[in-house]
């Protein structure tokens, strides 16, 4: 069986075709660079993403802050963290790349603040 898909590692955004008749053995074409087979081979088997929210924060120059995961988690926790994000206030101040939430889910990733607030 053929499975076709954008590869997103890169901006080249490569047309992939993976054959994925064993799934211990797939097969990708259509990649200009190696980042696209593994992105391919983790799409398939454990997709992963880099998740972006925003949390609460308090005595701050602004009321939220954005934040991201500081790698890609398991796609299937996407929701789970996104929901501990509304959990949690952050009192000011906080500078770009501060960790806010150590080992999101267990996964070891952390969310990272993406701006300063002072």
């Amino acid at each position: 069986m053929i499975k076709e898909m954008i590869c997103i590692s890169c901006p080249m955004g490569c047309h992939l075709s993976c054959d994925i008749t064993d799934m211990n053995d797939i097969k990708v074409t259509g990649n200009t660079c190696p980042r696209g087979v593994l992105y391919a081979k983790d799409e398939l088997t454990q997709p992963k993403r880099i998740v972006t929210g925003s949390m609460r924060v308090v005595g701050g120059n602004k009321a939220m802050l954005s934040v991201k995961t500081s790698n890609a988690i398991d796609k299937h926790l996407i929701f789970d963290s996104l929901r501990l994000l509304n959990e949690i206030k952050v009192n000011a101040p906080i500078h770009i790349g501060d960790v806010m939430i150590e080992n999101v889910l267990g996964t070891g990733v952390n969310f990272v603040a993406t701006k300063e607030i002072l």
